[in-house]
């Protein structure tokens, strides 16, 4: 397929997915609004056989392409794959190798989208884990619970409706271009980032809640608490460039590690100090035991674990965003599209 055949560009960022990407391009092409569409798998440097998977499907399907992503990025590798063979395409549909997706889930992101005009369509997202995987279990558990996603509108399923943000899912190719595609001094939050540029200029986002993609959240401990440091660093330099309010979920975060490790440090002369932090420890490991408990998942009962790792390493992510802010650490300039 020629890149002007195409009327719809998949943009599919990957970074050592072999467990998942064969069967999401399967999934992917039989849909049939991806009848006449681009798909491009833009491979981050993979050292698996996510690379291979793609250019062996690319032999045999000519929708298909692999583009590599030097950068590594996810917000580089849309962009990338966005300036290569988003011409004389109407719209962007970005789908995230590390997650498993409904039939038709193409169609109906454009089938929600010509209901409603909207420049951006957002889906629900719901953590799931794989076969024998514990501690995958408790992660999922507490993201699905207001103990890890703090009340977020795109964690879970509900009616359709405008907001401010949620899970990247369809953007149409004009607004995308026309706000400047995803700023790429982000390895995290570059979705909020665009959304408040998108936002800010007229843009309308709407959540399909009742479009609920599957997410496998991190494996291990280290894993985890590896990407939320990254996520809270992610939010302060969302937060620093908009002047945006944070709301009380984040506020309340960002302030754990402070209080926590003032708490216990003065807990030696102040014993009272440490209450906040035991507050805490106790309330999130007692909600994680009664969420494994109602789910009837041994291993979910320390949902309340993997939310303590979440919870701490995001706020330490945000304080240090905010540090490298501060002492002018901050990387440079957007690359446009």
């Amino acid at each position: 397929m020629s890149q002007a055949d195409a009327d719809l560009l998949v943009v599919i960022p990957c970074l050592n997915e072999e467990a998942h990407l064969g069967a999401l391009l399967e999934a992917i092409g039989a849909d049939p609004a991806c009848a006449n569409a681009r798909i491009v798998v833009a491979d981050g440097g993979s050292t698996d056989a996510s690379a291979t998977i793609a250019r062996q499907r690319a032999q045999t399907d000519p929708r298909i392409a692999l583009l590599h992503n030097s950068a590594r990025l996810q917000s580089a590798g849309v962009n990338a794959a966005v300036r290569a063979y988003g011409r004389g395409c109407a719209f962007l549909v970005r789908v995230d190798a590390h997650a498993a997706y409904p039939s038709n889930y193409v169609s109906a992101l454009l089938a929600a989208q010509r209901e409603s005009g909207a420049d951006a369509v957002v889906v629900s997202m719901r953590a799931r884990a794989e076969p024998r995987a514990c501690f995958q279990e408790a992660a999922a558990c507490a993201q699905n619970s207001v103990l890890g996603a703090g009340g977020s509108p795109h964690r879970k399923a509900g009616k359709r409706r405008f907001v401010d943000h949620g899970h990247h899912a369809l953007i149409k190719i004009a607004a995308f271009e026309n706000a400047g595609g995803y700023d790429e001094r982000f390895s995290h939050n570059e979705d909020a980032e665009f959304d408040a540029r998108l936002t800010s200029a007229g843009g309308a986002i709407l959540l399909a809640a009742d479009l609920v993609i599957d997410y496998f959240p991190r494996a291990t401990p280290k894993a985890l608490m590896l990407q939320y440091l990254k996520y809270g660093q992610g939010r302060a330099r969302t937060a620093l460039k908009h002047g945006g309010r944070l709301k009380l979920r984040q506020l309340a975060a960002a302030a754990i590690s402070p209080v926590s490790a003032a708490g216990l440090a003065l807990a030696a002369f102040v014993p009272m100090a440490a209450l906040p932090a035991l507050a805490w420890l106790s309330l999130t490991l007692g909600y994680g035991i009664w969420l494994g408990v109602r789910a009837g998942k041994p291993c979910a009962c320390a949902a309340g674990a993997a939310a303590l790792i979440m919870h701490f390493a995001w706020s330490v992510g945000f304080l240090r965003g905010l540090a490298l802010a501060g002492l002018g650490r901050r990387p440079q300039t957007q690359r446009a599209l």
